[in-house]
């Protein structure tokens, strides 16, 4: 990979306009670097997943169908 070096402050639009002018291959690049990162997510927050998806086992009645809530918004 090709190194960069960047001492100049960017607003997020100027980053922006600078990526868009990123070939496709570079910027697939950057999007894996983007989300390829091993991020870990707090056991707090697996556990409101994990209890959510109990009760949801538990009484699926609860469960809201998008298709109907989103119609009425």
């Amino acid at each position: 990979m090709e190194a960069v070096q960047l001492n100049i402050k960017l607003s997020l639009n100027q980053l922006l306009e600078a990526v868009k002018q990123l070939s496709p291959k570079d910027r697939l690049k950057l999007h894996d670097a983007i989300w390829n990162d091993e991020t870990d997510i707090p056991i707090e927050h697996q556990q409101i997943v994990l209890d959510s998806m109990s009760k949801a086992s538990k009484n699926p009645d609860r469960l809201l169908n998008w298709d109907a809530i989103s119609n009425e918004l």
